[in-house]
């Protein structure tokens, strides 16, 4: 079968790799659709690795996906071949502590696509535990089943935040996750979500929706914004989305006494924290790293038309072209939100 192949750094080919054996016990055998070019993925194009995970012998990458179930495994009940399906793409060890405590994902040992040493799904097909599979409804296209996987971050984020009925938030970075996070809020029950950025273009885009204020950070200032926006008192809730260290230099002023701040962008470097501030204050922080137990709450989040993912889907290629959409991410073009690519057969 044909797969986008991460060689080594700095190269991507679409070639042969042996084909998928049929479905163990407990798993389906799913064609990808559509999958999602994710920050990590171009990472390890363009640097070979992420942190500790080092690309280190070829690769098959993505891992934000949809697809169709072609065979279903012994034991498996409830899907049948046909299926419209998304796949969760982190598979713990289901015996661990981790998981029997509900938190999964962070199972030490647990394997997610495209992470070294193991294959992504940017391949005709791929085997699939059924317990981490969810059926698309007819009106969730194959694009926005595939950008459920960062739509299941920023589920993940609003859930850990315990946002309220009226809360205000922040969202500092609108990237990818920090537009979703900001729709998530929302869609929690937040009044408004205050995003900043210095990319207008991206600010134009998230600002489309109701009930977000969108904040330049090239024009305005985000704490006075954020002051003026809350009567001086301060947001209920932030969500730090952008990764960049400066964020720290002013992310803690956003916050109200006794509000929540959720950690979701990761730094490159530690950065630091006034901790006397923040307990002079109880400010509570949470910390996210993928997700656990959101992703059927996300399908019927958008399924209900509360929320739209069309607007973040920026341009799909195909498989022929993966390295193109590899390299057109790493030109980091202004407007670009996600970038997919669909899985074309013989």
């Amino acid at each position: 079968m044909k797969a986008v192949v991460l060689e080594r750094k700095g190269v991507i080919n679409v070639r042969e790799v042996p084909d998928t054996p049929a479905p163990a016990a407990g798993e389906l055998t799913i064609a990808p659709h559509t999958v999602g070019v994710c920050g990590s993925d171009l990472h390890y194009y363009t640097h070979g690795r992420v942190g500790k995970y080092v690309v280190e012998q070829p690769m098959i990458l993505g891992h934000e996906a949809s697809g169709t179930v072609v065979a279903v495994g012994p034991g498996v009940e409830g899907f049948e071949v046909g299926d419209r399906v998304a796949m969760e793409p982190g598979i713990p060890d289901m015996n661990s502590r981790a998981s029997k405590l509900g938190m999964y994902n962070v199972d030490p040992a647990v394997r997610f696509f495209a992470t070294p040493p193991v294959d992504g799904c940017l391949c005709e097909t791929v085997n699939h535990p059924a317990a981490f599979t969810y059926k698309l409804p007819d009106n969730v296209s194959y694009g926005e089943g595939a950008l459920l996987e960062p739509t299941a971050v920023g589920m993940w984020a609003a859930t850990k935040a315990g946002i309220k009925p009226g809360d205000v938030c922040v969202v500092t970075g609108s990237g990818t996750v920090g537009m979703l996070t900001a729709s998530c809020a929302l869609a929690g029950g937040a009044s408004k979500v205050i995003v900043s950025d210095v990319s207008s273009i991206k600010l134009d885009i998230i600002g489309k929706i109701p009930g977000i204020v969108p904040v330049d950070l090239t024009k305005e200032d985000l704490v006075e914004r954020v002051r003026e926006e809350t009567g001086g008192w301060g947001a209920d809730v932030i969500f730090e989305c952008s990764g960049a260290p400066k964020a720290y230099e002013t992310f803690f002023k956003l916050v109200a006494p006794g509000g929540t701040a959720v950690l979701v962008g990761i730094p490159v470097n530690p950065v630091s924290i006034d901790i006397t501030e923040l307990q002079a204050t109880e400010v509570r922080i949470e910390n996210v790293f993928r997700y656990a137990n959101v992703y059927q709450k996300a399908i019927d989040l958008v399924a209900s038309g509360k929320l739209n993912l069309k607007p973040f889907i920026t341009d799909t290629y195909v498989m022929a072209d993966a390295k193109a959409a590899f390299d057109r991410m790493d030109e980091g073009r202004p407007g670009d939100i996600k970038l997919q690519i669909t899985v074309d057969r013989d």
